[in-house]
């Protein structure tokens, strides 16, 4: 819900994202597999997210994003 005093945040700004207790094998895995890309971990992370919305897209699980 929002009101008057609730700020109206831009559609393109970016958001934050934490994840908490990760397996520390798993994130060393991570930053391996980023570094072999030669990528940030945020990069490597960001196209594995839009790859998985992409894919439940197109089996008409998700609403087509822009």
């Amino acid at each position: 819900l929002r009101n008057a005093m609730t700020p109206t945040i831009p559609p393109d700004k970016p958001a934050h994202l934490n994840i908490r207790e990760i397996p520390r094998e798993t994130l060393f895995r991570l930053k391996m597999a980023a570094a072999a890309e030669q990528k940030t971990v945020k990069d490597l992370v960001l196209g594995l997210i839009e790859a998985k919305l992409q894919d439940l897209e197109k089996k008409g699980l998700l609403p087509k994003g822009k």
